[in-house]
């Protein structure tokens, strides 16, 4: 896709490492205390104080209760946050964090004996770090901090933990069984997913997930899909809520039944359907939350996924600042909602400027398994593939079938290559598509940023016309993909892509030249396609930033195609 975002790239950042020193920890009494102030960052930064204004509190992500602490490095600014925490003297304490994103730093000076650390490389989830130090003789407090690491992504902390003797200066209140969990729903099923929503409990670090009072999953947002089930089959759900104090009584039940077996990777997808990538990021578009894409759009793509240090691994973050606040559950909640209405998302893995590489069997596997693990997180329904720095067909194929197997019939694979990528059988692109034919949803070629390809009938045709749309179209269906795995990708307007836009009668046109033989240009096909499966656009943004003039027409094009 053409557009500039926000990535957290791996840098490849040569670091020294940290000596870790590690005292004698002894056995814990009836007295020790979390001796940290403000450890969750309920209380905004209170008690802390961050270089360079490089801190702040955010809602989400969260280890636990409402707020945890993102600190992002800038220049010559590694994002250290610290408190002075009052400790007894000639006494061993355990330090400890819940740490997620960027590098992670946790340590503590002023000891009076051997100030220690620790650290984690970019974690695409929370990991805790924990080391321990014992006090000097005199030393009545102590500087613990956290930090990041310089031209790194940003890192969340929370959950900050100085347990050992009660060094007098107080402690958070602590904390009490959450309560029970309440408005337990199915807002959508498929033929081998249940999407469960609840509300929020408050106290609660996280919920856990039965089924028929099994034990399942463990999510600390209040929603959850459990994949994997058979299709046709009801189950019986309930959550509880936790956090260190314990786990509340099991929700009243809910059942939910899965839908009859879909096939090749439609699931209920309309006979035509329209295509839109959802940006997570603010380009000068207009930033949407999921509820605000138009009902028109049956598959929402969000872009990107990121990859991550693990070759072939991709990772997610909501960019909450960026969109407004917009916060993880709320997230999870709109899918579920578009879900309920009757739509698709699915994970766009790429853009323009997407990294992702997948080269041989273990990257394979690191990538269906990052995948569906972000599947079971949000809710996704799918993957997109949107890779335009080069696919490897054979490890590309293994790894989408490594995930259709995870996740079932009901999957949604998309794709979205450049026009090169589809000129013939023999390019990488094509060849995926066709190896992974059985479960391909469809492919949404870009028409747009191209130079002059060749067509079906092997004439020179330039972008932005119909023949251009309808002649290269006419390479997939005569190459071997089905008419319904094919659809025609333009840019909802002049702002969207670099070149390419057209204006959506032009769209349209196309649509009807391949599925009906009318409003043609001088290209015709052989044959007609009724069964093409519509068109995409990059992005419902712009779309809305234009006043949805793009899906308005086309939108309503493609759903009345017969």
């Amino acid at each position: 896709m053409p557009v500039l975002r926000k990535r957290r790239l791996w840098a490849g950042v040569a670091m020294a490492a940290l000596a870790l020193s590690f005292a004698g920890t002894g056995q814990a009494s009836a007295a020790d205390i979390n001796n940290a102030k403000n450890a969750g960052f309920e209380s905004g930064l209170t008690n802390w104080t961050c270089t360079a204004g490089s801190g702040t509190t955010v809602s989400s992500p969260v280890h636990g209760g409402a707020s945890a602490l993102k600190g992002t490095p800038a220049g010559q600014d590694n994002a250290q946050c610290s408190e002075s925490v009052a400790v007894k003297p000639n006494s061993t304490y355990t330090l400890s964090a819940w740490v997620q994103g960027g590098y992670s730093y946790l340590g503590v000076t002023g000891t009076g004996t051997t100030d220690v650390s620790t650290w984690t490389p970019d974690t695409t989830s929370w990991k805790q770090l924990s080391t321990t130090f014992t006090t000097g003789s005199s030393t009545t407090s102590v500087s613990v901090y956290t930090h990041g690491w310089y031209g790194q992504a940003a890192y969340y902390a929370d959950d900050i933990s100085v347990y050992g003797p009660d060094g007098g200066g107080g402690s958070d209140p602590a904390p009490t069984v959450p309560a029970t969990p309440t408005g337990l729903t199915v807002p959508s099923t498929t033929s081998s997913s249940v999407s469960l929503a609840w509300s929020a409990v408050s106290g609660a670090t996280g919920y856990n997930v039965y089924s028929s009072g099994t034990k399942i999953t463990a999510v600390t947002g209040t929603s959850a899909t459990i994949t994997g089930l058979t299709a046709s089959t009801s189950y019986s759900f309930q959550v509880t809520a936790t956090n260190s104090a314990g786990e509340s009584g099991k929700s009243t039940a809910v059942t939910g039944t899965t839908t009859a077996t879909g096939g090749g990777g439609s699931g209920s997808l309309p006979k035509h359907a329209v295509t839109g990538y959802w940006q997570n990021f603010n380009n000068g578009a207009t930033v949407q939350k999921l509820s605000a894409v138009s009902s028109q759009y049956d598959i929402i793509a969000v872009a990107f996924a990121d990859a991550t240090s693990t070759p072939g691994a991709v990772s997610f973050t909501l960019d909450s600042a960026g969109l407004g606040g917009y916060t993880v559950d709320q997230f999870k909640a709109d899918i579920a909602a578009k879900h309920a209405a009757g739509k698709k998302v699915v994970i766009s893995i790429g853009g323009q400027n997407g990294t992702i590489s997948v080269s041989d069997s273990t990257s394979a596997t690191n990538f269906a398994n990052s995948v569906y693990s972000l599947m079971q997180t949000y809710g996704f329904d799918g993957v997109d593939i949107d890779l335009e720095n080069g696919i490897n067909a054979t490890y590309m194929s293994q790894a989408l079938r490594s995930l259709s197997s995870k996740a079932g019939s009901s999957l949604v694979i998309t794709m979205a290559p450049q026009t090169i990528d589809m000129q013939s059988t023999s390019n990488a692109y094509f060849q995926t598509a066709l190896n992974v034919k059985d479960i391909l949803t469809v492919v949404n070629m870009q028409y747009y940023n191209s130079g002059t390809m060749l067509g079906c009938d092997g004439k020179v045709y330039g972008q932005g016309t119909v023949d251009f749309l309808t002649a290269l179209a006419c390479i997939q269906l005569q190459g071997g993909l089905s008419p319904s795995q094919v659809g025609l990708g333009l840019p909802a307007s002049t702002s969207a892509a670099g070149s390419g836009y057209v204006s959506p009668t032009i769209v349209n046109n196309a649509l009807d030249c391949l599925t009906a033989g009318t409003n043609c240009g001088t290209f015709k096909p052989s044959k007609t396609y009724p069964d093409l499966r519509g068109a995409m656009t990059w992005s419902t943004n712009w779309d809305a930033a234009a006043g949805s003039s793009w899906s308005n027409s086309v939108g309503a094009h493609v759903h009345a195609l017969p």
